[in-house]
């Protein structure tokens, strides 16, 4: 048999014949089953609720995912309005069909997921492991957030733009969603936060080199990465200032304060054994 058509690191499902929504959904499948793998797992494991791994145990705050998807998807349009007008030759309408509507739809319904699936991975489970490990917290701000960078290695745009330019923004995601989740004391806003953008994008924009390829309405011609990741940065600042004003965070010093492991948690020592 021929080999699968292959776009980037990705199965290219245009080349397939494959209905671009249904490739979506295919490409977000995997995440499904990971995200089942861990809520089955925790417990048997580490001998502790799936809950701990969300934000110690409370809880879920569900306003806090969607306050941070809003402002998020804010932030971003700003941004995307801004990009539109300075440079509008670079986008052009690409999808105007009902498939938008469906996708749309299937974005909502399935991207949560996705991005829960990789926060409760990186900012949940590993960022509490090797907090437990390090005792302090910028370790594990740094070890989860170079992991997630890895993670993101095979997908085609770091094939087409190269591993030093892509690496840095990867690292930086995964940077913003760690200090999200050490501030909150919980990882619902990095859901929120991660699911908005990538609900954003795979909607509004694609291009040639994307890990998921949609029929998103508009298709960016030229990618400039180092524009991007300073895009990037701008974007994550703004939101990061508005959360803290939002969530009256006032204390900087959360970052580097050492971590007290609580003797009375059977489950901490269960962790590093199992671990």
């Amino acid at each position: 048999g021929s080999p699968m058509p292959q776009k980037g690191g990705m199965p290219d499902f245009e080349a397939m014949g494959i209905n671009l929504n249904v490739g979506f959904v295919l490409n977000i499948i995997p995440f499904l089953l990971g995200l089942l793998t861990i809520i089955l797992l925790v417990k048997p494991l580490h001998n502790r609720s799936f809950q701990t791994v969300v934000n110690g145990g409370r809880k879920t705050r569900w306003g806090r995912v969607f306050m941070a998807a809003l402002v998020w998807i804010v932030v971003s349009a700003v941004w995307m309005i801004y990009s539109l007008k300075s440079d509008p030759g670079n986008f052009r309408i690409n999808n105007t069909s009902t498939s938008l509507i469906v996708l749309a739809i299937l974005a909502l319904t399935l991207i949560p997921f996705q991005a829960a699936f990789e926060e409760i991975l990186f900012r949940g489970y590993l960022m509490q492991g090797f907090a437990v490990l390090a005792r302090n917290r910028w370790i594990p701000i740094v070890v989860t957030s170079l992991l997630f960078g890895l993670m993101h290695g095979l997908n085609p745009e770091v094939q087409q733009y190269g591993f030093l330019t892509m690496m840095p923004q990867y690292i930086f995601f995964g940077l913003v969603f760690a200090v999200l989740t050490m501030f909150d004391d919980g990882i619902e806003m990095a859901i929120g936060a991660h699911a908005a953008n990538n609900i954003f994008l795979s909607v509004l924009i694609t291009h040639d080199d994307m890990a998921l390829q949609t029929p998103a309405l508009y298709e960016q011609v030229q990618i400039y990465p180092w524009k991007e990741f300073a895009g990037l940065v701008v974007m994550s600042v703004v939101f990061l200032v508005i959360m803290a004003i939002i969530c009256r965070w006032k204390d900087i010093r959360k970052l580097y304060a050492r971590i007290i492991v609580p003797v009375v948690a059977p489950e901490v020592s269960d962790a590093v054994d199992a671990g």
